[in-house]
């Protein structure tokens, strides 16, 4: 643990002993770590994820809760000294239940976008890559997002890739997320999907021939993070400086490179 990341622990149990030293009643977990965070549970980083978002977060065969984005807040959650709790949540009603205070963080490939910076904290990225288009592999009537208009596209109502399918003239038809996706792209019941370059990467390595091409990507990658309400400061300053250490220590280009054979972190 960092000697930043150990004065915020340190810090707490001093405030704890001045309060006990002045008379008042202190509560014997106040030193424990993370308390200053204002945790949903003491010493424990509770999380939101989806569970069904390979290779991001997804169930292996066995059914434990495995995945990129799961590894790198496992290993974020162990430089803090914290216990690691995940809440499956569908993408839909994710924001909702941080917003309600179900959550700490949400780490579910979070793109950072104007928008939900203006509602939400996010930390460093951990994941940069574009944004691709779709499409049947026999298809070569889209070729960029501009012949996008008058198409339909599958996409969930609030992600950043809803926002580019409807700016580039789609109409959209609503999903729960990628699988979803897919399956109505293969079916012939939408013409393309928006998604990240490296979900697509993922489901062609692990499925085989699928039938479907990329036809064209974003000039600007995506910048992805873990997303948090606007009054943690403190635990974004924590988790930013977790990342930074796991960064320099290559464990994010390990757990990179186990998923996609290559470093997407930066």
């Amino acid at each position: 643990m960092s000697r930043r990341i150990t004065a915020l622990v340190l810090t707490a149990a001093a405030l704890a002993l001045t309060a006990c030293s002045s008379g008042g009643s202190a509560d014997p977990a106040s030193t424990a770590a993370g308390d200053d965070f204002g945790l949903v549970t003491e010493g424990t980083l509770t999380v939101a994820t989806e569970g069904t978002y390979r290779p991001f977060t997804f169930h292996d065969e066995s059914g434990d809760l495995v995945g990129f984005d799961v590894e790198i807040a496992e290993a974020v959650a162990e430089k803090l000294g914290l216990e690691i709790e995940f809440q499956e949540t569908q993408w839909d009603a994710i924001f909702a239940g941080l917003d309600a205070g179900r959550f700490d963080v949400i780490a579910n490939q979070v793109s950072i976008n104007p928008e939900r910076e203006e509602k939400y904290l996010f930390s460093e990225p951990y994941t940069v890559s574009p944004g691709v288009i779709v499409v049947p592999e026999d298809d070569d009537s889209i070729t960029s997002f501009a012949d996008l208009e008058g198409k339909t596209t599958a996409q969930s109502l609030q992600s950043n890739w809803y926002e580019l399918a409807q700016e580039s003239g789609a109409t959209v038809e609503a999903v729960e997320g990628w699988a979803q996706a897919v399956a109505l792209l293969q079916q012939g019941r939408v013409d393309a999907t928006i998604n990240d370059n490296l979900t697509f990467l993922d489901y062609e390595k692990s499925e085989g021939p699928t039938g479907l091409k990329i036809a064209a990507e974003t000039d600007d990658p995506a910048h992805n993070a873990f997303a948090f309400t606007k009054d943690r400061t403190a635990l974004v300053e924590a988790v930013d400086e977790a990342l930074a250490e796991l960064r320099e220590e290559g464990v994010l280009a390990e757990i990179s490179e186990k998923y996609f054979g290559a470093d997407v972190t930066q």
